[in-house]
């Protein structure tokens, strides 16, 4: 599994759910970086105008030896700090007008820097305070990821190309570049382990509608099942495994589907050796967004009663009271209302073979 943007720390210890979301800004040593430029030009730029100006100030405790560069220096610091001491002061009239609009909006400017850097700190904390509780007010429904690797990215990339708005996916992951990756995604983060009741509550598992496991840990990723099911027994979870071995104990922990990647690389390596040309339309099927794509949709009101050969779009399964048959099971012989279909289609819609439900069909599943 696997900073520069913002962060909040929730209470508890540390690695028990930090929350942070992605805010489009600059890094902050870069802010105190140029805050700090500020003020040392502005330092400068005044001890060079009480040198270059220095007949007309008198120091009180050597009124005959005149302002040296030292003494500019010490007049500046006491001035833009507001100390003043009174020992060295202006007295030719062209000074005291410097003093007035130069001076005087330098000390107020050299005032804001040093104070507003101190302010804009806690005003940031503020900030991702509330954004935070925004955040957790408006979150439901989501879907939750744990683990942002190769899986993790690959998931919410398929999420978010089918239409699930990122703001309602969180990540969980303790890694900080899994956190800059997905902040860089848009995403928010909940930085933790999984396997902690804490931290899935801080992602809010329990309002969650789907929780993605792609930890590249199977131990991790039973107790982060468990724990999961635990906080809600509602929730679709949907888990990797790197065996085969542990996909029934995934699933007797309380996933609902195990994708085993090992055995689906090997699968995919054996028929692309086999058949190049097999391999290269798996691989087809499997990439979004070219050339054909499995897909699942609602049944149309003009297909209910047809069989599923005679459908436009290549049906291999149809879904029916939350099972699923293969298109030649003779129990879905004939298409019926409410039925949902598996099938394999353009990946982009194309005047030759029209999106079925894209065009304002009437679905089955709508109330008469």
């Amino acid at each position: 599994m696997s900073d520069s943007r913002p962060e909040f720390w929730a209470t508890g210890p540390e690695g028990r759910g930090r929350i942070s979301l992605p805010e489009p800004i600059h890094s902050p040593w870069w802010a105190l970086s140029r805050r700090l430029l500020l003020a040392l030009a502005i330092l400068a730029g005044t001890v060079l105008l009480v040198y270059f100006d220095a007949d007309g100030y008198r120091d009180a405790n050597a009124p005959a030896d005149g302002i040296t560069l030292s003494d500019s220096i010490y007049y500046t610091t006491v001035t833009l700090s507001t100390t003043g001491y009174g020992d060295i002061a202006p007295v030719a009239d062209h000074s005291r007008l410097i003093n007035a609009f130069i001076i005087t909006p330098a000390r107020i400017a050299f005032l804001v820097l040093l104070i507003g850097t101190t302010l804009e700190v806690l005003a940031s904390q503020g900030r991702e305070l509330f954004r935070i509780s925004r955040w957790r007010k408006h979150m439901g429904h989501h879907v939750v990821v744990i683990g942002y690797g190769t899986k993790g990215r690959s998931a919410v990339e398929t999420l978010v190309n089918n239409g699930q708005d990122r703001e309602s996916i969180v990540i969980v992951d303790p890694g900080s570049n899994a956190m800059q990756d997905a902040h860089s995604d848009g995403l928010a983060v909940v930085t933790g382990d999984a396997t902690r009741r804490e931290v899935l509550r801080r992602a809010g598992v329990a309002e969650a509608d789907q929780v993605i496991i792609t930890t590249n840990r199977d131990d991790s990723n039973v107790l982060a099942i468990l724990t999961v099911r635990q906080l809600n027994p509602d929730v679709y979870i949907v888990s990797s495994a790197r065996e085969h071995e542990n996909a029934p104990l995934m699933k007797q922990s309380g996933a609902n589907s195990v994708i085993t990647s090992s055995d689906a690389v090997g699968r995919l390596l054996g028929v692309s050796s086999l058949s190049p040309t097999l391999g290269t339309v798996m691989e087809d099927l499997l990439t979004y967004g070219e050339g054909l794509e499995v897909a699942e949709r609602d049944l149309l009101v003009s297909e209910v009663g047809k069989p599923p050969q005679s459908l436009p779009d290549q049906v291999i399964s149809v879904v029916r009271d939350e099972k699923v048959y293969r298109y030649f099971d003779p129990v879905v012989t004939q298409l019926a209302r409410g039925d949902r279909l598996v099938v394999v289609r353009p990946a982009k819609e194309l005047p030759w073979a029209p999106r079925p439900g894209t065009h304002d069909e009437e679905l089955s599943t709508d109330e008469a």
